[in-house]
């Protein structure tokens, strides 16, 4: 059956669609709720709370997008109003991918030889909650600044400015750390 198919029978509520379409990716939005999220029971009741947005806005869905990138956008907005709802930190992450980050002035940094993985995980979980969320849809789920500015509800500009400022404390941060101080 082709995805199209499928969305189109999950539209018309068909129970049978539904499930073959929650199958084919619960288990991934699972890993991106869980990037966000400390616990992963909180995790699966976000991701279940998102496939119910998911199914019952459906209507909604415009195939701009992959059905995935689409889901992906309403599992990241459930965790964030989640942490929001609950005042949480942003997770440890399972695995950190940072690219070269170009600062402001044009100058590229990569992380020290010595700096762990525990040591990016913790500078970003330091990292104050409006300049974790840029960060972390940025650097690790790849977002850009449009799509940023849509999620979180802010301007373009405010998602450049937090993610200038969020890399700023970030290699501060681990810059702290690598000379031997305690952030």
């Amino acid at each position: 059956m082709f995805q199209v198919d499928i969305i189109e029978q999950c539209k018309q509520n068909n129970r049978k669609a539904q499930l073959q379409l929650y199958n084919q990716y619960c288990d991934g939005m699972y890993i991106v709720a869980n990037r966000f999220l400390k616990d992963a029971s909180d995790a699966e009741d976000v991701v279940q709370e998102a496939f119910i947005k998911a199914f019952s806005k459906l209507h909604q869905y415009k195939a701009e997008v992959t059905f995935g990138a689409w889901l992906k956008r309403i599992v990241i907005n459930k965790s964030i109003d989640f942490l929001k709802s609950k005042k949480q930190r942003l997770v440890e992450l399972e695995e950190v991918h940072l690219k070269v980050i170009d600062t402001e002035n044009d100058d590229k940094w990569l992380v020290e030889d010595a700096i762990t993985l525990n040591d990016v995980k913790s500078a970003i979980n330091n990292l104050p909650d409006k300049y974790q969320y840029v960060v972390m849809l940025y650097l690790i789920e790849g977002y850009d600044h449009q799509e940023i500015s849509e999620i979180l509800s802010i301007s373009e500009v405010a998602s450049r400015t937090q993610l200038s400022r969020g890399k700023a404390k970030l290699q501060e941060q681990l810059t702290l750390k690598r000379n031997g101080t305690r952030y």
